[in-house]
């Protein structure tokens, strides 16, 4: 299988190249059950982004990242669910389609978490962005929530929007056009 090498604060991994579709493919960064990686990409974010009393990300690739910088910092994190739960009341939600899901989905908040995000400072955070399209929905929930957003991080920001000057990242990714 073809890979793509990258090193992201001092750990080295060989990332999957992965068919979207005839014309593009993409290496595949998966942060599930690699700790090392977790921890120390944590760290890095955690020396780049401003202050921030909330961390929020989408479920599910981000809550890894999310949980090891809510550890590291202190503070607490939430996660825009997926799908509603029985524990959440009041739901609100958002549309999103990101590159690498083949349907429409919907992220949901509860008024629980929005109530304590209200007036409070907020960082968005992520595995990879590559369109800002979940990036997007998350700032929309938060926005709902009454959030004060100061900024967004993720470890990887793919193609172009490795030139956005609203993003907080470690190290740009390509994108493989055929």
């Amino acid at each position: 299988m073809e890979a793509y090498e990258i090193t992201i604060e001092g750990v080295t991994r060989q990332l999957p190249i992965c068919e979207v579709n005839e014309n593009l493919d993409i290496a595949a960064f998966v942060i599930f059950g690699d700790v090392e990686m977790t921890v120390e990409c944590a760290k890095g974010l955690l020396k780049k982004v401003p202050e921030f009393d909330y961390l929020i990300t989408a479920e599910a690739k981000g809550i890894p990242l999310a949980f090891e910088m809510a550890r590291q910092s202190g503070k607490p994190y939430f996660v825009a669910r997926k799908g509603t739960k029985l524990y959440m009341k009041e739901v609100f939600g958002v549309d999103v389609r990101s590159i690498t899901t083949d349907r429409d989905q919907q992220l949901f908040l509860d008024k629980v978490e929005a109530d304590k995000m209200n007036g409070k400072r907020v960082l968005i955070v992520d595995d990879v962005v590559s369109t800002g399209e979940s990036l997007k929905a998350v700032k929309v929930l938060c926005e709902k929530a009454g959030a004060n957003i100061v900024g967004c991080a993720t470890i990887l920001a793919e193609g172009d929007a490795a030139k956005r000057t609203d993003l907080i990242f470690l190290e740009p990714l390509p994108l493989f056009f055929k």
